[in-house]
C-alpha cells in the first residue's frame, strides 16, 4: 500500500493505474498536469516573467511528463520554457546563478530529493538572485518561498485508510485502481513577494488557502 508517490507506474509498483494487479495499490500526490497549474500561479505572481526554467532532479520519473506539459502550455502564457537539472548544491548555485543573469526570469522547483535536501541554500540563492519561484510543498514557502501549489498530504494519507480498511475486509489490492489527489493547496508568501517588488493580485489572493506576512 503507498500512499505519496509521484507516478506508481513509471516507478513500477503497478502495471496500471485502472488495473493495479499483483498485491499492491495506493494513492499518488501528482499528475503530470499540476505543472501547467504551477505555471499560471508563477505568472500570475510576476506577470512580467517572459522565461521560465523548470529546475528539477533527474531521479524524479514524472520529471518527462511535467516537461512536455509545460512546453504545450508554454504559448498560452507567453513564456520560453526550459529545463535545468539540479543534483547537488554546487549545480543548484550553478543553476540559479546561471537563470538570474537573463532577465524576466522565473522557476518552477519540481519535486525532488536534491532540491529538499538543500532547501535552506536554494531559497537564500532565490532572494539574493531576486528570482521568482513556485514550489510544490507549502513548507517551503512557510520557510521563506514565494509560492506553492501541492497536494495537501494530510486528506491524502486520511483517504488512503479507505483502501486498508477495503483490503483488511478481503478486497484484493490489484482490483482496487489507483487514486489520485484531489485536494491542493495555495500558499503565498506576501513578505516575500514585497521582497522581490511582486504585488499578487487580490484575486489570486482571495482563493489562497493560507496568506504569510
Amino acid at each position: 500500500m503507498f500512499a505519496f508517490v509521484p507516478d506508481p507506474v513509471a516507478l513500477g509498483f503497478v502495471s496500471s493505474v485502472a488495473r493495479p494487479g499483483g498485491n499492491i495499490t495506493g494513492f499518488a500526490n501528482y499528475e503530470p498536469v499540476v505543472a501547467v497549474k504551477w505555471l499560471e500561479l508563477l505568472k500570475q505572481i510576476a506577470p512580467a516573467i517572459t522565461r521560465v526554467t523548470f529546475i528539477y532532479d533527474p531521479v524524479n520519473p514524472v520529471v518527462p511528463a511535467y516537461m512536455r506539459q509545460l512546453e504545450t502550455a508554454a504559448s498560452s502564457f507567453a513564456v520560453t520554457i526550459s529545463g535545468s537539472i539540479v543534483r547537488n548544491a554546487e549545480e543548484i548555485e550553478r543553476a540559479l546563478n546561471d537563470v538570474a543573469k537573463a532577465p524576466n526570469s522565473g522557476l518552477i522547483a519540481a519535486p525532488g530529493a536534491a532540491i529538499s535536501a538543500h532547501q535552506t541554500l536554494f531559497l537564500e540563492l532565490a532572494a539574493r538572485n531576486r528570482l521568482p519561484v513556485v514550489y510544490p510543498f507549502r513548507e517551503v514557502v512557510k520557510d521563506g518561498g514565494l509560492a506553492s501549489y501541492g497536494v495537501d498530504g494530510p486528506d491524502l494519507f486520511r483517504r488512503a485508510a479507505s483502501y486498508v480498511d477495503r483490503i483488511l475486509k478481503g478486497e484484493k489490492p490489484g482490483d482496487l485502481p489507483v487514486q489520485f489527489a484531489t485536494k491542493f493547496e495555495l500558499v503565498i508568501n506576501l513578505k516575500t513577494a514585497k521582497a522581490l517588488g511582486l504585488d499578487p493580485p487580490v484575486q489570486l489572493l482571495a482563493r489562497t488557502d493560507e496568506v504569510i506576512e
